[in-house]
């Protein structure tokens, strides 16, 4: 099984990152592109079984939400039948934890999946450097334009 894992400071408290991130259905957050997405069947964004709906331009992609924890800060997914990528038994894991000093957050983003053991090494990377790196990037650009 391959493991994928990026992390990072945030200067922002880990109640104020947890209060715009623990909705699984808002996925603006994550990317600048025009991006579709809503919990599937009216649940809410913190309901363990809720299914992601994201399409961008002509993907679609689905997952659903194993694990929510507003007390942990964290929360857990993986692919709804269809993934876009050829690996198996993808689950991810997002977790704030807070950094007391100067009131800031170290947060963690890792995947598991299984794939053919010559790509470990290219999806752990993409997965580290096009997923997590560049979406937590784009969390951080998107942070600075709020008041």
């Amino acid at each position: 099984m391959a493991r994928a894992y990026y992390s990072t400071i945030f200067e922002q408290p880990d109640d104020q990152l947890w209060a715009a991130l623990r909705d699984f259905g808002n996925y603006s957050w994550w990317t600048d592109d025009p991006v579709e997405c809503y919990i599937e069947q009216g649940k809410s964004g913190d309901a363990v079984g809720a299914i992601r709906n994201i399409r961008m331009g002509d993907t679609l992609i689905r997952q659903v939400l194993l694990a929510h924890s507003d007390l942990d800060r964290f929360y857990t997914y993986e692919f709804f039948e269809s993934i876009p990528y050829p690996v198996r038994n993808y689950q991810a894991t997002l977790r704030l934890t807070p950094i007391v000093d100067g009131n800031r957050t170290f947060v963690e983003w890792w995947a598991t999946f299984d794939c053919d053991p010559k790509e470990y090494d290219h999806w752990t990377a993409f997965f580290t450097n096009e997923g997590f790196a560049k979406w937590l990037n784009t969390l951080r650009s998107h942070l600075k334009h709020l008041p």
